[in-house]
């Protein structure tokens, strides 16, 4: 079963910087797009980031561009989410997402989600 594992819940004063990590298991990342999605309390799921397995064409929200990073590394099997400049409004739970075809924004376009992870950005 296509498993896809976030690093743990975690707390982060404003202005700090985290890196976020997916490890796939029984997926090759280099063979699907990676995103990162997020939930806030109270907010519906949104898009993040996302990179293409193609080519390593990367797509990011408004919100985060100029401040996250997604790469992945083809090695571990993993993607990977760094957040600077952080936020409040970037507390959510983040979610690491997966498809087999071309970047997209929509949730119901990623066939395999990890269990996601609670990013808490105090003010």
């Amino acid at each position: 079963q296509v498993q896809l594992a976030e690093s743990g819940c975690l707390l982060v004063p404003s202005l700090g910087s985290l890196i976020l990590s997916c490890a796939a298991s029984l997926l090759t990342v280099s063979r699907y797009t990676m995103a990162w999605f997020r939930q806030g309390p109270g907010k519906e799921r949104e898009f993040v980031a996302a990179i293409r397995w193609t080519v390593p064409i990367v797509y990011y929200a408004d919100s985060v561009k100029g401040r996250f990073t997604i790469s992945r590394d083809n090695a571990k099997n993993s993607a990977y989410l760094q957040m600077n400049s952080l936020k409040p409004e970037d507390t959510a739970v983040y979610y690491c997402a997966a498809q087999d075809s071309s970047a997209s924004v929509r949730n119901s376009d990623y066939n395999y989600w990890g269990q996601g992870t609670q990013v808490t950005v105090s003010s």
